[in-house]
């Protein structure tokens, strides 16, 4: 791959953007890179955990520059095949089967904030600023915004969707746009302890409940909706893998899914 970089260790795969020299803003080539990526990760079997990382002083800086002036060119229809695109990648993540964690070790801008919101845990170090600036060019966040409202919320949107401002990492903790503000130092070790917990859960039920948590969240309490949990919990009791774990923690002994002690 021209843009990323892939690392497997036990389990836990990091994609790394690997463009520091534009601070890792994507285009056309890193938007498909990452949807192959993510496509292909979240069905192999040995994979239990995807880190999304970056190389350099920034995460993500959103739109490459020179794929936004190609861009400025574009018919509408050019437009609709270009941002269909991001979206699609933007879903691929959010939707993958293995649990997502984003290691934001700098700056995130724009479209950024997209590839953090669509992860399912987001930890950033103490320095990182965050900035959704799409208003200051007279263009709108649409692409990202299902992922970053449900981030965020929309109290917080309406405010920094419509002013643009950076905001600390103390305050995307606040908002809940992300759920852990470390040092640089301890961004390792945490993402790693968030990694391992991800690791040693049944991976059936991690999918089962990342599915479980996007198909419940904003809804209404409706019995139709009840319904559909009574049935998750009855069809992963029943489960291979339900059984072993049950019948793991009842016997005290290490489930079935755990490496073997050497």
């Amino acid at each position: 791959m021209k843009h990323l970089e892939l690392r497997f260790d036990a389990g836990v795969t990091t994609v790394t953007l690997n463009r520091p020299e534009v601070r890792n803003a994507f285009n056309d080539e890193v938007i498909a890179e990452m949807t192959a990526v993510f496509s292909e990760l979240g069905e192999r079997p040995e994979v239990r955990c995807v880190v999304l990382a970056g190389n350099g002083p920034a995460f993500c800086a959103g739109a490459d520059l020179n794929w936004m002036k190609r861009m400025a060119g574009y018919t509408r229809d050019e437009n609709l095949a270009d941002a269909a695109a991001l979206a699609n990648m933007l879903r691929v993540l959010y939707r993958c089967p293995k649990p997502t964690i984003a290691r934001v070790q700098g700056d995130v801008y724009a479209g950024g904030t997209g590839l953090v919101a669509a992860c399912d845990i987001a930890v950033s170090v103490e320095s990182a600023q965050y900035c959704l600036s799409e208003v200051k060019l007279g263009l709108i966040p649409a692409t990202i915004s299902p992922y970053v409202i449900r981030a965020m919320g929309e109290r917080a949107a309406h405010r920094y969707f419509l002013t643009a401002e950076r905001f600390s990492a103390a305050e995307a903790l606040r908002i809940g746009f992300v759920h852990e503000v470390v040092p640089a130092d301890s961004l390792d070790a945490k993402v790693a302890e968030l990694a391992q917990a991800l690791v040693q859960a049944g991976p059936a039920a991690v999918k089962a409940c990342k599915e479980l948590v996007q198909h419940v969240g904003g809804r209404d309490i409706t019995q139709l909706l009840i319904d559909r949990t009574v049935q998750n919990i009855a069809d992963i009791r029943v489960s291979d893998e339900g059984r072993e774990g049950i019948q793991a923690f009842l016997g005290k002994r290490k489930p079935g899914w755990l490496p073997k002690a050497e």
